[in-house]
C-alpha cells in the first residue's frame, strides 16, 4: 500500500530545535511513523514533554538538552543517536532564526551570526552524521538510505524590508541543501522545506493581536497561518521512502505567499 512508503519503522532520527513548534511536531510525526527519535533544544522541560509524546507513540526517545550554537554540541548529536539506538537514518535541521532589523542596523557581525546560526549548526550536525548515515545503509540492505531535511524559510526566496540577515542566511541554507545533495548522492538524500508563517512561539505577538493576525491571513493565498503539523507532514514525506526519488529540492510549505505577509513598517531612509 502507498501509505507503507510513509513508514520509518526501525529508523532513528535526530531533530534539533525539538522543544516546541515545528521541531516538536516533526519529532512526534516521525515517532508516529515508527522512528526512535533524539530530540535536542535548550530547555529540558520542553523536551521532556515531546519525549512523552514520542513514547506514547510506542517509540524510544533520547532527550539531549544543549545550546546548539556550540558546534561541538550540535555535531555530538550524531554520536549520541548511534550510541543510544545503534544507528542513525534521519537528520532534521530545525535550529534557526534571526530577529528582523533595518539595513543600517544590520552590522557585518549580524550577517555572520545569522549564517552561523542558520547554516553552520546544520552543517556541523550533518557532517558528523554522514558516517552514521552511510553505515546504516551498509549494514541494513533494506534501508532506503540516509535522509537530511533542512528547515529553511520563504524569506530565502522573497524580498521584504527588515529581513536582510535572516533572508540572506535562509537563501544560503536553501542553496547549501542543493550543493550538499550533490555531494552526498546517491546514498544520502538532502532536501529542505521553505516554510511560511507558522503558528509557533515566534509568532506569539502576531497570533495574539487580531489586527496583525488578520493582516497576515489576508496576505496569504490560503487565508490562514500554518500549523506546525503542516510542516511535520512534509518532513515525514522527505524523510521516508515516500520521498526516495527526491533530493536537492526545496519544498515550499508557505500557504502560497510570494511576498512577506506582514509589513514591518520600516520607513524609507
Amino acid at each position: 500500500m502507498i501509505l507503507d512508503r510513509f513508514r520509518v519503522e526501525g529508523r532513528v532520527a535526530v531533530v534539533t530545535g525539538a522543544g516546541r513548534g515545528i521541531g516538536a511536531a516533526s519529532a512526534v510525526a516521525l515517532a508516529q511513523a515508527g522512528a526512535d527519535v533524539v530530540v535536542s533544544a535548550r530547555t529540558e522541560e520542553q523536551l521532556a514533554k515531546v519525549a512523552a509524546e514520542i513514547e506514547a507513540a510506542g517509540q524510544r526517545a533520547l532527550v539531549v538538552p544543549a545550546d546548539l550554537s556550540d558546534l561541538d554540541a550540535a555535531a555530538g548529536l550524531a554520536d549520541r543517536a548511534a550510541d543510544a539506538f545503534g544507528r542513525l537514518d534521519i537528520v532534521v535541521n530545525n535550529v534557526g532564526g534571526t530577529m528582523p532589523r533595518g539595513f543600517l542596523d544590520t552590522t557585518p557581525e549580524h550577517l555572520e551570526n545569522a549564517f552561523q546560526f542558520n547554516v553552520g549548526i546544520a552543517h556541523a550536525l550533518t557532517r558528523a552524521a554522514v558516517p552514521h548515515l552511510l553505515k546504516s545503509r551498509e549494514t541494513d540492505p533494506g534501508a532506503p538510505g540516509g535522509s537530511v531535511v533542512n528547515i529553511s524559510s520563504v524569506m530565502g526566496r522573497v524580498a521584504g524590508r527588515g529581513f536582510l540577515a535572516y533572508g540572506s542566511a535562509k537563501a544560503a541554507f536553501a542553496h547549501y541543501t542543493r550543493l550538499a545533495a550533490l555531494d552526498l548522492a546517491p546514498k544520502i538524500r538532502v532536501n529542505a522545506i521553505a516554510v511560511g508563517s507558522v503558528a509557533t512561539s515566534a509568532l506569539d505577538i502576531v497570533m495574539t493581536n487580531d489586527e496583525l493576525r488578520t493582516q497576515m491571513e489576508g496576505n496569504t493565498p490560503l487565508r490562514r497561518v500554518g500549523d506546525p503539523e503542516d510542516v511535520a507532514a512534509a518532513v515525514l514525506y522527505l524523510a521516508s521512502p515516500a520521498g526516495a526519488y527526491v533530493t536537492g529540492s526545496v519544498l515550499e510549505v508557505d500557504g502560497g505567499i510570494d511576498r512577506p505577509n506582514l509589513d514591518l513598517g520600516l520607513e524609507d531612509l
